[in-house]
C-alpha cells in the first residue's frame, strides 16, 4: 500500500485558505457514485500489458467502500479503459506520439472489448445493478471520453468518490473535470493506486490543493453510514 502523504506546506496553505484540508462534512449517499476507474484485468492482473501491482492491494477498501454506498441507496459506476477503433481514430495525439508502435499495438489489443485484459477485475464485486461505462479518453467526464456525465446526471446525482487507478492518470484526470463540472468529490487516497509512492503523493497533494476532499476508506464509510444512520429519523 502506498505511503499517502499530502506535502506538508500544501496542506498547510490549504487550512489557512479554506480552514480545513477537508472540504465536505457530510455526504449524501442517494446522490452520490462510487466511480471506479479502470480496474481491469489489463492494469491488475500479473505479468498484464499494463500491470499495476499496487492496484491489487485497494481492492477490498474499493469493496467496501461501494457495499456502504449501495446499502445507503447510493450507485456504483466500474469505468473500463477501452481502446477501440473509434477511441484510436479520435485520439491520434496519444497514439502516434506517446507510445512505441510497440506498446501501441500490444494497448489496442489488450484494452480491446473482448479480450481479457479489457474485463473488470475478476475480485471486484460487481452487482447487476451497478453501471459499467467504457472510456476512450484518460478522464471520464472529458467531452468524446465517455456518456458516464449523462447518466449520472439523469440519476441526481452530485457527488462522486473517485478510486481505481492508475492514480495520477485516469483517477486524476477524472476527478479533476469531475470537480469542473460541479461534482463533489471525494478522491480516496488508499483506494487508488499508481506506480511508485512519490507520483501516488504527488496527486494527493495536487487533489487536496483545489479539487478533492482527500480522504481515506474509513473516514468515507464513516460519513456514509452516519448518513444512513440519519435516513429513518428524517423520514419520521
Amino acid at each position: 500500500m502506498h505511503q499517502n502523504q499530502i506535502h506538508r506546506a500544501v496542506s498547510s496553505r490549504v487550512r489557512e485558505r479554506r480552514g480545513s484540508l477537508y472540504p465536505f462534512a457530510s455526504i449524501d449517499p442517494a446522490r452520490t457514485a462510487h466511480v471506479v476507474v479502470d480496474l481491469q484485468n489489463g492494469f491488475m492482473a500479473p505479468g498484464a500489458v499494463a500491470e499495476i501491482a499496487t492496484a491489487r492491494e485497494i481492492v477490498s477498501n474499493v469493496n467496501r467502500i461501494s457495499a456502504a454506498l449501495r446499502a445507503a441507496g447510493g450507485l456504483v459506476a466500474y469505468i473500463q479503459n477501452t481502446f477501440d477503433d473509434e477511441a484510436v481514430a479520435g485520439w491520434p495525439v496519444f497514439f502516434d506520439h506517446f507510445c512505441s508502435p510497440q506498446r501501441r499495438a500490444a494497448m489496442i489489443e489488450a484494452f480491446t472489448p473482448g479480450n481479457w485484459q479489457h474485463a473488470l477485475y475478476p475480485e471486484l464485486e460487481v452487482l447487476p445493478a451497478d453501471l459499467v461505462v467504457r472510456k476512450r479518453r484518460f478522464g471520464a467526464f472529458i467531452q468524446g471520453s465517455s456518456d458516464l456525465h449523462a447518466q449520472l446526471q439523469a440519476r441526481g446525482i452530485d457527488t462522486v468518490i473517485v478510486t481505481g487507478t492508475a492514480s495520477n492518470v485516469c483517477c486524476e484526470s477524472t476527478a479533476r473535470d469531475a470537480m469542473m463540472l460541479n461534482y463533489k468529490v471525494f478522491f480516496v487516497a488508499d483506494g487508488n493506486a499508481t506506480h511508485t509512492d512519490d507520483e501516488q503523493d504527488a496527486t494527493l497533494t495536487a487533489m487536496a490543493n483545489i479539487f478533492a476532499d482527500v480522504s481515506d476508506t474509513a473516514a468515507v464509510v464513516a460519513l456514509i453510514g452516519r448518513a444512513a444512520a440519519a435516513m429513518p429519523q428524517a423520514a419520521e
